[in-house]
């Protein structure tokens, strides 16, 4: 029997915010922090029904840092969660990370959906701990180990 969704976890760089290349160090001190589009209006709505966590490879921040990142963008109040590979003990797309993200929530793979924009680092090793899945991207491609495909992060509102 498959357990209903309960947790929602994102990728951050260029799936929550936009990740821009010339900007380096911590994206809290960076001059514009961006959400991707549709962000601020659908995550109120997605974190009233689902428990949301932020994962990153994150290299220059580590949880702390990305909070204050999400608080300068006004998002932090959507995320009860927030991990980096600092925090995590292995990066993407190592399959430990999504399990170490899985243990400190006290979640079964099969009640967490994966969300992120990089196939190969996002939704191939969640799907191979057991994660459902869902690649935002606009690039056609066969995309096997995505439950879902979407275009921008708006569509994610068939969650609701």
């Amino acid at each position: 029997m498959n357990n209903p969704i309960q947790y929602l976890l994102f990728d951050w760089g260029d799936t929550l915010m936009v990740d821009y290349p010339q900007c380096t160090g911590a994206m809290v001190t960076w001059p514009r922090v961006t959400p991707m589009e549709g962000v601020h209006s659908l995550m109120p709505k997605l974190s009233e029904n689902y428990t949301c966590a932020v994962l990153s490879n994150a290299g220059d921040s580590d949880a702390a840092l990305m909070k204050k990142a999400f608080e300068k963008a006004e998002l932090e109040p959507y995320f009860q969660w927030f991990f980096t590979s600092k925090e995590l003990g292995a990066s993407k797309p190592n399959p430990m990370f999504f399990e170490q993200a899985l243990q400190k929530l006290n979640a079964s793979a099969g009640e967490a959906m994966m969300i992120g924009n990089d196939y190969e680092k996002d939704i191939v090793p969640a799907r191979a701990v057991g994660m459902n899945t869902v690649l935002i991207s606009k690039a056609a491609g066969n995309y096997l180990d995505a439950d879902h495909v979407l275009d921008d992060f708006s569509a994610l509102s068939f969650l609701l």
